[in-house]
């Protein structure tokens, strides 16, 4: 399928589909093994926090990934690795941090961003109102001008 403007082909949609995937085995494999290996370690030659920081650079490093290959990052696996993150590092520098409250703000700040940054967060579909005002059939104007409709 060709492309005119800034529409998206069929094929380059289907080629991150793949890579997300495969992506996303690889992350979740590197990342089991990753933990797994840390925890086969004895104690003594571990540092506390260790398996949860790797948890969060691994989880954070997929989504930067995604992030620069142009796929939509996860948010549970953004906020999963946050959170490990700052376990781990509090673990590792032996702070007493409030986990549980910090989660809650991690994620109440993921939830309230996302739906300031979601471009259609507030738009009906067809013709209606949006957070902007009127909203025009965008589909509907494309398929009249002879563009290809899709991301």
């Amino acid at each position: 399928m060709t492309t005119q403007g800034n529409q998206i082909s069929v094929d380059e949609e289907t080629r991150k589909g793949v890579l997300n995937k495969r992506l996303e085995d690889f992350g979740w494999g590197v990342l089991l093994v990753t933990i797994g290996t840390i925890w086969l370690v004895p104690e003594k030659q571990v540092p506390q926090g260790s398996w949860l920081i790797a948890a969060g650079l691994i989880l954070l490093g997929l989504n930067a990934t995604r992030y620069f290959n142009r796929i939509r990052m996860s948010g549970f696996s953004l906020v999963a690795g946050m959170l490990a993150l700052i376990a781990g590092l509090s673990a590792f520098f032996g702070l007493k941090l409030p986990l549980f409250p910090i989660a809650l703000i991690v994620i109440g700040v993921a939830s309230l961003l996302k739906s300031l940054l979601d471009r259609n967060s507030m738009a009906t579909t067809g013709s209606g109102w949006c957070c902007c005002g009127p909203r025009e059939d965008v589909s509907r104007r494309d398929r009249e001008q002879g563009q290809t409709v899709g991301r």
